[in-house]
C-alpha cells in the first residue's frame, strides 16, 4: 500500500512540475467528465449569447472551449493562465479549433490581465486554493466585472483523500469568508459536483 501511494505521489509530482503534455493529462484525465459534470456546470452558469467570460486558471482549456460554445461566436472567453506552457498550448488549441472567440492571456499571479471592458462572468475551477491571497485577488478582480457581473468558483473540497493529502482544497466556509472579506456575497450554491464546492458570488453593494 505504501509503495502504491508513493508511486501515485511521485507521478503527481512529475505531473505538476513536468512537461506540458503531462500537465494536460493531470487536468483532463482520470475520468474527469464523469465526476465534473461539465455540461451541468455550464448550464448552471446560465450564460447568454454574446457574453464575455474570463476562465481564470484555464489550464489545458477543459472549461474554456465549453464556455466559448455557450457564449457563441459573438461572445468572448478570455483563457487566463500563469503557466507559459499551458498558454502556448491553449493558443495552439484555439487556432487549430478555429475558436475565434477564445482570447488566451498570459497572466501574473496577482492580476488576470483581462482587457479593458470587463466581463460578465469571472469563472475559475480548481485554482482558488493556489492563490496566495484570495481576498486581495478577488477584491482587485472586482474592477474587471461589468455591472451585474458574477464570480463563479469551483474548488476541490475535502471529500477526496488525495486533495486532503496534498492540501489542494478549500472548505466552503473558508471560501465564503474570504469572498465576503473581498466584498462579495453568495448568489447561488450548487451541490451536484461532490468533489467540489461550487459557489457563485456577486459584488456586495
Amino acid at each position: 500500500m505504501r509503495l502504491a501511494t508513493a508511486a501515485v505521489l511521485s507521478a503527481l509530482v512529475f505531473t505538476m512540475h513536468g512537461c506540458a503534455a503531462c500537465k494536460r493529462v493531470a487536468y483532463e484525465g482520470w475520468r474527469r467528465d464523469r465526476w465534473q459534470q461539465p455540461e451541468r456546470v455550464i448550464a448552471a452558469l446560465e450564460l447568454r449569447t454574446g457574453e464575455r467570460v474570463a476562465d481564470v486558471g484555464a489550464g489545458s482549456g477543459y472549461f474554456t472551449f465549453r464556455l466559448a460554445e455557450a457564449v457563441g461566436p459573438d461572445g468572448v472567453v478570455y483563457a487566463v493562465d500563469t503557466d507559459a506552457a499551458m498558454v502556448a498550448y491553449l493558443r495552439e488549441r484555439a487556432r487549430a479549433a478555429g475558436a475565434r472567440n477564445v482570447d488566451v492571456i498570459q497572466a501574473t499571479p496577482a492580476d488576470p490581465g483581462i482587457p479593458p471592458g470587463g466581463v460578465g462572468l469571472l469563472f475559475t475551477s480548481n485554482t482558488y486554493h493556489h492563490l496566495d491571497d484570495p481576498v486581495a485577488y478577488f477584491r482587485d478582480a472586482r474592477r474587471h466585472l461589468r455591472p451585474g457581473g458574477r464570480v463563479a468558483i469551483l474548488d476541490l473540497n475535502d471529500r477526496s483523500w488525495l486533495a486532503w493529502l496534498l492540501g489542494h482544497y478549500t472548505l466552503p466556509e473558508t471560501m465564503r469568508a474570504d469572498m465576503a472579506a473581498a466584498g462579495f456575497r453568495v448568489q447561488a450554491e450548487h451541490s451536484f459536483v461532490p468533489r467540489q464546492t461550487f459557489l457563485v458570488f456577486v459584488p456586495d453593494g
